[in-house]
């Protein structure tokens, strides 16, 4: 059936109300796969199998744009689950913008679409680190700028809104410039902003030279001879974005200090200069200006806590480098001859800069005490490239900061020659960084929280509002557990602590690193009840989970999900804060190995065996499937056998059958089906793969009858010819 048939068939259907039977106006089953395929047209919509369960929520991924034009998706759906869960409509980043204001009208007109054809809606998600607003909410949190200092200097202020062209900002300074004279100008000036500022001589607009001004007081210098005679000197500023403030200037003829700019030392009132054409928007003024407070703010370029397996390196120790409970460990029985005889090695993957200084810092102690050296060395000929002051070593804790220019090329290594040094070493925090100047500060972990906290809330009150409590159940935290190992249990995801990649870490926004692990969820939980309640929900009706995915993995023994049911019972250890449910996502892969296969399953009814434990409301949140082969290589849609489809089936019928053998019916949620269709070639999601009940030209699929069967239905197939 292609898809002019099927559209075909959906505007009669519609026209005839029937959206309860989506795809029984039309072929179910490929015309060249009857043999294979047939026995699907016995089977009903799915939802007709939980008629004996009205609590049980069936549930299907869904695009809202789609859904809301009312066409396929939208009988698709209708016709098949009696929940819908949109797939990215109802996440922060597509209802706020980057300057924090809110847009809920697709949700408000997906919420009444879906509502209104007797569906209820499934929320997802209230708070997550990924899809999130980023510009907007780490302006939230950007350095804040230092207030002014006391001190105030006199100075020519010129300001220009909005940069351009060079010519769009022109000042004259009155002066006669003679022809092959010898000139030099000098000026003690900074700017809000980078700019050049371009000189001319006038009348002609010849160029005289330029200069680069930066943001810091700098006395600039200038030599020029002027080509023919001259009557002014000119600013070209149309580059300046901002405010040029200048203490002095002057332009004198080689050889002489007489100053040809009137009032060049900033004392008088009388500004200097003029502005020849009137539609310049540049202005000129003497005034007061507070120097702005600088500070020095480190900027770290490597620091190890070995608490992450994470080492240094080294030669020529006695005793080799070890961690032990999250401390470096390295020594010699005796002292050598040399003290780069035995170093210790930091290399961070890229050159230390040559002209910067930097910082080590570390905490250390030793088993005697004792001093050794440190140096950066470029490896090609064991260059030496800065030496930093000896660092002396005690028995207790101490911590050391020493700094020192790095004067050559290609630094790849930070040695610590401890050669002479007869002992232990204990090393913790090691770090390196350098300073920069800066008038502004980060804010405090208070700051952030106090100014993050109402951002939540507000972003949650909104949603609630827009859905008019229509929408009775969401996951209010979304993949907040890590997989990172910890002690007994997994910690958070975060993006200061070394449980995310590098990539997530700048892509994303983790509100736990700001809010804390406790009061991140707590707070979301407190404003969806609020916000529900507020928005005319009736309390008693609102459920709120916390999804998840990998609880049902083998790999780590169902670690995730202990620790997830672990981290639930510390939010609520506050008495107010109540989890209802937990979703599982389980996007799972069958495995053509027996064995592994076999690891699955297990997995997989331990994960429910588990969530029955927790006594919370069980949902299976993003169910989908795709196909490895013995190998463990994943298999496309294209290149799919009979047999591996007849496989994924039965997978289908053994989820949601022991999903209802083993969930108890008033701890039931229901399962939500996450792909409709298999995955397009292009698709953002398991591209390629067959993780749908339907094909992509909305053909039921072989597992279309499994899950049903897992439902409660025949199991058709074994009566196929």
């Amino acid at each position: 059936m292609n898809k002019q048939i099927l559209v075909s068939a959906l505007g009669a259907m519609l026209l005839a109300s029937c959206a309860d039977h989506f795809d029984q106006n039309f072929e179910t089953v490929r015309p060249d796969k009857e043999a294979q395929y047939g026995y699907l047209e016995q089977y009903d919509a799915l939802k007709e199998y939980i008629k004996d369960r009205p609590n049980f929520h069936l549930g299907i991924g869904t695009t809202v744009d789609e859904y809301n034009k009312k066409e396929l998706v939208y009988a698709l759906t209708n016709s098949n689950f009696n929940e819908t869960v949109a797939g990215n409509a109802m996440k922060m980043a597509s209802c706020v913008a980057d300057d924090g204001s809110m847009n809920f009208d697709k949700v408000s007109e997906y919420v009444k679409n879906a509502t209104d054809a007797g569906l209820s809606v499934y929320g997802h998600t209230l708070a997550w680190h990924a899809q999130q607003p980023n510009k907007y909410l780490n302006q939230l949190i950007a350095d804040k700028e230092l207030p002014p200092s006391s001190n105030v200097t006199r100075c020519l202020v010129i300001k220009n809104a909005e940069a351009g062209g060079h010519w769009d900002a022109q000042l004259y300074f009155p002066a006669q410039l003679s022809q092959g004279k010898k000139y030099v100008f000098k000026m003690n000036a900074k700017a809000t902003a980078p700019f050049e500022l371009i000189l001319w001589g006038a009348p002609g607009d010849a160029g005289l030279g330029s200069i680069s001004v930066g943001t810091k007081w700098n006395e600039y210098t200038v030599n020029f001879t002027p080509a023919a005679n001259y009557e002014n000197f000119v600013f070209a500023a149309g580059k300046l974005g901002g405010e040029l403030d200048i203490k002095s200037l002057s332009l004198c003829e080689e050889g002489s200090t007489n100053n040809l700019i009137v009032n060049g030392d900033i004392k008088g009132d009388e500004v200097p200069c003029n502005k020849p054409y009137s539609w310049h928007k540049v202005t000129t003024e003497i005034k007061e200006v507070a120097e702005s407070q600088v500070v020095e703010i480190p900027v770290s370029v490597g620091h190890l806590t070995f608490d992450d397996g994470k080492n240094l390196g080294g030669w020529g120790m006695d005793n080799a480098p070890k961690i032990v409970n999250g401390v470096y460990e390295v020594g010699n029985n005796a002292a050598k001859k040399n003290p780069w005889d035995a170093q210790v090695n930091y290399e961070p993957g890229f050159a230390f800069e040559n002209g910067t200084t930097y910082h080590l810092k570390m905490k250390i102690k030793g088993s005697v005490a004792g001093e050794f050296g440190a140096v950066f060395q470029n490896p090609d000929g064991y260059k030496g490239c800065g030496d930093f002051p000896t660092i002396n070593v005690t028995t207790d804790w101490n911590e050391v900061d020493v700094a020192t220019l790095c004067n050559g090329d290609n630094a790849l290594r930070l040695l610590l020659n401890i050669g002479k040094y007869a002992g232990t070493l204990y090393i913790d925090d090691f770090e390196v960084y350098y300073t920069k100047s800066s008038n502004t500060i980060p804010l405090t972990d208070e700051e952030k929280k106090e100014a993050l906290t109402p951002v939540l809330q507000n972003w949650i009150y909104g949603m609630m509002e827009a859905t008019e409590g229509k929408v009775k159940a969401w996951d209010v935290v979304n993949e907040a557990i890590s997989g990172k190992d910890g002690s007994e249990f997994y910690p958070l995801q975060s993006a200061t602590r070394g449980t995310v990649s590098a990539d997530d870490a700048k892509n994303n926004f983790y509100w736990q690193d700001y809010l804390g692990d406790l009061d991140y969820v707590r707070t979301a939980v407190a404003a969806a009840r609020k916000g529900f309640a507020d928005a005319g929900g009736n309390p008693d009706e609102l459920k709120l989970f916390i999804n998840d995915y990998n609880l049902e993995t083998a790999y780590d023994q169902n670690k995730k999900l202990k620790s997830l049911i672990h981290w639930i019972e510390e939010w609520e250890k506050d008495g107010k804060t109540k989890i209802d449910g937990i979703g599982s996502q389980m996007h799972v892969t069958y495995n053509m190995d027996p064995a592994k296969q076999k690891e699955n399953e297990e997995a997989y009814v331990n994960m429910l065996h588990l969530m029955v434990d927790s006594h919370k409301l069980v949902r299976i949140s993003e169910l989908d499937m795709g196909l490895e082969d013995k190998d463990g290589n994943l298999v496309n849609t294209t290149d799919m056998t009979e047999e591996q489809h007849e496989k994924m089936r039965a997978y289908y019928e053994f989820i949601v059958k022991k999903y209802l053998e083993i969930v108890p019916e008033n701890q039931q949620w229901g399962i939500c089906q996450w792909c409709a269709t298999d995955s397009p070639a292009n698709s953002g999601w398991r591209a390629g793969s067959p993780v749908g009940l339907w094909d992509l030209d909305y053909y039921r699929k072989h597992t279309y009858g499994g899950f049903a069967a897992g439902l409660g239905a025949p199991e058709y197939w074994n009566n196929a010819k």
